[in-house]
């Protein structure tokens, strides 16, 4: 059994799937690991300390791809700047184990199962306890919700904390978070940690207790709909409750000095919080965050991967913010992946039984066929034989 790990090769993209510690104890169990030549160098783990741990490093990367029986990335696969698409270097029967984005990218979904390649969407881990330690998506949303606050603070033109000085005190910032999942706690707990005050709303009413235990107000919004989705993810609302939300939280943008928005629907374009009449009447000097930014943005005006200024306020759309602190989100990350390869590999051989819910809510590919149900609904494929 030979596990490979890739070197990343999208734009900024620092993470890496394995490091050294995460490799020994895989070689430890009697696997094989080749890691691609530099794989691990953006996130400052040298080719010499994965050699040290066992592992088998391979310059060839055609050979690598071609050989591995289990293929470990962090970005979906993508066209390569020679032209070959990533998907086309695994050989049929191989299996992967990566973020995909399944639901924002089925074609490439479509393209694995062509390729007769078990994929494994790390996004799709079910959030239960029982999953928890493979939980990706989870590890590195706290890692965005830490940066993206740590941003704000750089770009607000005040302290963040109440200071009394002998020119006289200085009131603390008022920090607003939207969105109360892993990133925007994180969020909310970095904040809270460099002294500002914190605020905070959510659709989901069952977040209220873990906000305030933040130390966070939490702002309530009754929506006479059901908000929460399977797995516990915030769920699409309707125009109307999108509508009440915007008009509860506008009293509090207005106050805020940094706004950070979190709000986020898998598969879908991220619903619009912020206005620009919102904007308008924030304070000069103001910042906000956008970490939805890439899915179409929260905020009106936000640019994937720019700041704009609109009436003296900074609008920030960071894009891949865990990338930006590779270390530990790698170092993450490669646990999220080992504690998988090792419930998916018993005896040196991989182990599919459909009928667990970590196997089956997380393999979306097998067999020539595409298996979640909700890609095959994107595709326009019928429903998948039981």
């Amino acid at each position: 059994m030979k596990i490979g790990v890739a070197k990343e090769v999208e734009m900024g993209e620092r993470r890496v799937a394995l490091i050294p510690d995460t490799v020994s104890r895989l070689v430890k169990q009697g696997l094989e690991v080749w890691v691609e030549a530099g794989a691990g160098e953006q996130a400052f783990f040298a080719d010499a300390a994965y050699e040290a741990a066992g592992a088998t490093i391979v310059t060839d990367t055609a050979h690598l791809w071609r050989e591995a029986d289990v293929l470990l990335k962090v970005s979906p696969p993508r066209e390569r700047a020679d032209g070959q698409h990533e998907t086309d270097l695994l050989h049929e029967g191989a299996t992967l184990i990566s973020f995909l984005d399944p639901l924002g990218n089925p074609g490439g979904i479509k393209r694995l199962a062509d390729r007769k390649v078990t994929a494994f969407g790390i996004e799709l881990i079910p959030r239960t306890s029982r999953a928890q330690s493979m939980d990706a998506l989870s590890s590195q949303a706290g890692l965005a919700g830490y940066k993206a606050t740590l941003i704000a603070a750089a770009a607000l033109p005040k302290f963040f904390p109440m200071l009394t000085t002998a020119a006289g005190t200085i009131a603390p910032a008022k920090v607003f978070v939207i969105g109360a999942g892993v990133a925007g706690l994180q969020a909310i707990a970095t904040a809270r940690r460099l002294g500002a005050v914190v605020e905070a709303f959510d659709i989901r009413p069952a977040v209220k207790e873990e906000v305030q235990s933040l130390g966070a107000k939490f702002v309530e919004v009754k929506l006479e709909e059901e908000t929460v989705a399977a797995g516990g993810y915030a769920k699409e609302v309707s125009d109307a409750a999108k509508q009440k939300t915007q008009e509860a939280i506008a009293e509090h943008v207005k106050l805020s000095d940094i706004v950070i928005t979190t709000a986020q629907v898998p598969g879908r374009k991220a619903p619009r919080l912020v206005t620009g009449d919102m904007i308008a009447q924030m304070k000069p000097g103001s910042v906000v965050v956008d970490m939805a930014a890439e899915q179409g943005g929260n905020c009106e005006g936000s640019e994937a991967g720019k700041d704009v200024i609109r009436n003296g306020v900074t609008i920030i759309g960071p894009t891949n913010l865990p990338s930006t602190m590779p270390v530990h989100a790698s170092q993450m990350y490669a646990k999220n992946l080992l504690t998988l390869v090792q419930y998916l590999i018993k005896d040196g051989v991989l182990m599919l039984n459909f009928e667990d819910d970590i196997i089956s809510g997380t393999c979306v590919t097998h067999a020539g066929e595409v298996r979640n149900q909700r890609v095959r609904d994107l595709l326009g494929e019928p429903v998948a034989a039981k």
